[in-house]
């Protein structure tokens, strides 16, 4: 089976307060964003899938462009490839997180996971998320858990915050840690009336635990989901990112990368969950 892990933008991100479980409280909504997602493939062990030997004709092991490894107990072998190299052991990924969670509850048979990672890492477009919540999914379906989203959204939020919004192709207003989400209807003609494109600046990765670090959580005087009602054009200066503050300070050519987007022509401009992706909408 295989599928294309897409990426989420968020239109706003307000941190509220610090929990007493070390979590924050924050509000967000997230927002689908396809032209940038992974190829994942999941087989049981004793198929034989392509992908591999397509991998290995396009990637460089000598470079660290693809690694493999196999589980201790021979339940995973997982192969990732990377064209800027992959810098983290591949049995720690997401997508064997999420094979562990559900193999916990059901005994599954082995699997071989392939993934090509094409999104950012570390730019606050949540591809690691995705790609663990679409494994959750094609789990359920290869060995027929037949888990329904309830189920679905309770495991992929013991793997992340917002990893239960990939279980969703819309837009879905977060609250909590990320993990509850609620409906959020963007104006039918959305679309239509403005296009949304993404910035990765090359060489910047942000780690959450540095977003987070030194932020001041604060309650803002009107909810978010009000502000988000009004036209994109009053969202600048009324909509925020409470990330951006800590994360400017210290990388202060993001702040240059937000200005650039609005000197081209952006009704909105803003940095996307911890950064340090951005993304523009643009009137049509």
């Amino acid at each position: 089976m295989v599928t294309h892990p897409f990426v989420k933008i968020n239109f706003g991100l307000d941190v509220l307060r610090k929990r007493p479980d070390g979590f924050h409280d924050l509000e967000t909504l997230f927002v689908p964003y396809h032209e940038i997602n992974d190829t994942l493939e999941i087989v049981k062990a004793d198929d034989y899938a392509y992908t591999i030997s397509s991998l290995q004709s396009r990637y460089d092991a000598a470079k660290g462009q693809i690694v493999q490894a196999v589980s201790d107990d021979a339940k995973v072998m997982v192969t990732i490839a990377r064209q800027e190299g992959v810098d983290w052991s591949p049995l720690d990924d997401l997508t064997v997180r999420a094979y562990r969670l559900l193999d916990a509850d059901f005994n599954l048979s082995p699997v071989k996971i392939f993934l090509e990672k094409t999104s950012p890492v570390g730019a606050g477009l949540g591809g690691g998320s995705a790609d663990a919540s679409f494994a959750l999914k094609m789990l359920s379906d290869i060995f027929c858990l037949n888990l329904d989203q309830a189920a679905l959204s309770r495991y992929a939020s013991g793997l992340g915050s917002d990893c239960a919004f990939f279980l969703y192709d819309r837009p879905m207003f977060g609250s909590g840690r990320g993990e509850i989400l609620s409906e959020f209807d963007l104006p039918s003609d959305f679309y239509g009336r403005y296009e949304v494109k993404v910035a990765v600046p090359e060489g910047i990765s942000v780690s959450t635990a540095d977003a987070y670090r030194g932020i001041v959580p604060s309650v803002p005087a009107a909810p978010l989901r009000d502000r988000l009602s009004l036209p994109v054009e009053k969202w600048k200066g009324c909509v925020a990112n409470a990330f951006e503050e800590t994360v400017f300070k210290k990388y202060p050519v993001l702040a240059e990368v937000k200005r650039s987007l609005y000197d081209s022509g952006a009704a909105y401009a803003a940095m996307s969950g911890s950064g340090s992706a951005f993304f523009a909408i643009y009137p049509r």
